[in-house]
């Protein structure tokens, strides 16, 4: 039987790619893996840079063009059988690079590049790649002695293992949740296009009426906009409940793994010499020290909190006088939002959703990046591909030569993960005069389309996508030939959002918007006096949004930081303290948000999720040049891609930002953004 896995194709074959071929084609992988390491260790030759890391770059590449399209899978066509063999294979490469990365003849062969004579010489890029392999050698306990080595690895393993079934337990519990309502009534004030998705969702289950499930577009529809207010507390209990203990009889409770993961992450980083978690997650960070995160944070609460209560109070008030709630309760504060934004501002969604047609706002998208970048998108419909929704793209430079390429799925449906994702395919690597080009996963889970309209986006959506595109030009654009320094790989977490964030400010600008919002009927841009309302309301309630993405930050961080192995997680309490900190708007008991915060139990941001603000301050100040010098200016545009976006993680995001912008960052210009003094 051919093996999809283990051909050597530019794209995975999708179509061909079962779950029984994952793990022969694992091993075999990991075996020719270890087996080149051997090689290149048994040589009695000089330890060169060609000789120990070029080898070992191109051993890794092959085993991640193998592993990059199950992974994808498990995350966008999840199944029983692939769920098994995914984690079974998992296993086996958590074990195998865990031993790799304790292999001290391995270490003292990289060491040797460093200290070679040839070292000095090399380009920047290779130069980091060195300093990189050496750093993440002493992450991985070298340095221990037995039995610290064996249970070092034991650790990683579970921690693997927890972090898949966490992310699991999430989707299992969204799937399983779901609200049939036969009567239209009960759907009052849920527009056209959220009750078309409704609708969908119960003709996929081949059911009349609407079927209300805890998938994002339904979740978003019913809790801004269902009039009824029970309903509204159901959708709020089912989704804030998911993968608890207050949920589905405790089926799919990730109460255990949280513990066990926070357990395992402060065992593993006190065997390394940290005293903490959250110590050791700086390591590969902008942010000098754990008391530089929680200053930033608390900094920013300082600022945000008067604003946020000054939110809630007008909220409230016009909860009470206008929509008769006494009481305004979470799963209200969106619904009455939307109706305080419509009067304030005569705005709301369903006006902006029709300029938002997704063909159109992916063909402005494309028209954005040429402008900026001087690059052209172009879909390509010979390529293999996992869904009918999914879509393929070359990106070709000014010459039309194709650089890079990007695989895009965007509607949410069963068996797919939830949120909005950029993943890697495969990475640009060279190998002598050959090159392989860096290709891209961007993933959303807008509404789809119906059979009367195509899928329109909200303005959110619009600037998710931007952000999601962000990321994938960080990977694609960059021009570094060593795949472990290229595109994303390398860059500090606290600095990886910084191109994904910088995008999403051409979505409100209206040289962008010239380009991206088409009137789905009529073709019509979006009118002057929408726009300005649109302005007008760009931060409205904003101080309420801070305060939370403030309360995960700082929740995350003192998580990690102050977890003590005697008294356990103290998830939950640590969480109110948090809240009593920082949030105005505080949920229920029964509510279990930890218990579904994939970002830092299985998305690689714990004790990290402060980066989205930490990189935030870098982008609003970096889009600020753009702001003065031209929103499409193609010498700063030029100057944006050479100076971070070509150099990926070849070296320190600080030295890129100061030569795109001059000078350190400030956090002036994110502070004007969201409306507050500086």
């Amino acid at each position: 039987m051919t093996n999809p896995l283990l051909e050597n194709t530019a794209l995975p074959r999708f179509t061909a790619i079962r779950p029984e071929h994952v793990e022969p084609a694992i091993d075999a992988i990991l075996a020719e893996y270890q087996a080149g390491i051997d090689a290149m260790l048994a040589s009695t030759g000089a330890r060169s840079f060609s000789s120990v890391m070029q080898t070992c770059e191109e051993l890794e590449d092959r085993l991640s063009r193998a592993w990059s399209p199950v992974s994808h899978l498990h995350g966008v066509k999840d199944s029983e059988a692939l769920r098994e063999a995914y984690s079974a294979a998992q296993d086996k490469i958590v074990a195998f690079q865990t031993a790799l990365g304790q292999n001290r003849e391995l270490y003292a062969a990289v060491k040797a590049v460093g200290e070679s004579d040839e070292f000095p010489s090399l380009p920047r890029a290779a130069r980091t790649l060195v300093e990189h392999e050496l750093r993440d050698f002493e992450l991985a306990g070298v340095a221990l002695e037995e039995p610290a080595r064996t249970r070092f690895r034991e650790i990683s393993s579970e921690l693997a293992r927890l972090s898949t079934e966490f992310e699991e337990a999430v989707l299992d519990a969204t799937d399983a949740w779901s609200e049939h309502i036969t009567d239209e009534a009960g759907l009052s004030g849920i527009p056209d296009s959220g009750r078309a998705v409704l609708l969908a969702y119960a003709q996929e289950r081949k059911l009349d009426g609407w079927l209300v499930t805890l998938k994002q577009p339904s979740v978003q529809a019913v809790l801004t906009y269902a009039d009824d207010r029970a309903l509204r507390a159901r959708v709020y209990r089912a989704y804030g409940t998911r993968a608890s203990d207050q949920s589905d009889q405790g089926r799919f409770d990730n109460t255990p793994r949280i513990e066990r993961i926070l357990a395992l992450r402060h065992e593993a980083a006190r065997m390394l010499g940290f005293a903490n978690t959250a110590d050791e997650s700086l390591a590969t960070k902008m942010a000098p020290s754990a008391d530089r995160v929680i200053e930033f944070l608390r900094d920013f609460v300082a600022k945000a909190r008067p604003m946020a209560e000054a939110d809630l109070a007008e909220l409230r008030e016009f909860a009470r006088n206008e929509l008769g709630i006494e009481d305004l309760q979470p799963w209200d504060t969106g619904y009455a939002a939307e109706k305080l934004r419509e009067k304030k501002y005569a705005l709301n969604e369903e006006e902006l959703k029709p300029y938002f047609p997704l063909p159109s706002v992916l063909d402005g998208l494309f028209a954005v990046i040429k402008s900026v970048l001087g690059i052209s998108v172009r879909e390509r419909r010979d390529v293999d591909v996992w869904h009918e929704d999914a879509r393929y793209y070359d990106l070709l430079d000014a010459q039309g030569r194709i650089f890079a390429g990007a695989y895009i799925d965007l509607y949410a449906r069963t068996g797919k993960r939830g949120g909005a994702w950029m993943d890697v395919c495969t990475s640009r690597i060279r190998r002598g005069d050959a090159l392989q080009l860096p290709v891209a996963y961007l993933v959303c889970n807008f509404a789809p389309p119906t059979a009367e309209r195509p899928s329109l986006l909200t303005h959110d959506d619009v600037i998710t996508l931007f952000h999601e595109f962000g990321h994938g030009l960080h990977h694609m654009l960059t021009e570094v030939d060593y795949s472990g320094v290229s595109g994303i790989s390398g860059v500090e977490w606290d600095a990886v959002e910084l191109p994904s964030q910088f995008m999403e400010n051409f979505a409100w600008k209206r040289e962008g918007l010239d380009l991206i919002a088409r009137h789905w009927q009529t073709g019509e841009r979006l009118p002057e006096a929408l726009f300005e309302r649109m302005q007008a309301a760009r931060n409205f309630q904003s101080g309420l949004f801070l305060v939370r993405q403030l309360e995960f930050a700082l929740f995350d961080f003192r998580l990690h930081r102050e977890f003590d192995p005697q008294r356990g997680a103290r998830t939950l309490d640590l969480l109110a303290e948090v809240r009593r900190e920082v949030a105005v708007v505080t949920p229920p008991d029964w509510h279990r948000f930890p218990h579904a915060f994939t970002h830092i139990f299985a998305g690689g941001y714990g004790a990290g999720y402060y980066s989205y603000l930490w990189a935030e301050v870098l982008s609003a100040d970096a889009f600020e040049r753009f702001e003065q010098e031209g929103i499409f200016n193609r010498e700063v545009g030029e100057a944006w891609r050479k100076a971070v976006l070509a150099v990926g993680g070849s070296r320190p995001a600080l030295e890129s930002f100061v030569e795109f912008r001059g000078r350190e960052p400030s956090p002036d210009a994110l502070l004007r953004s969201y409306g507050i003094a500086a």
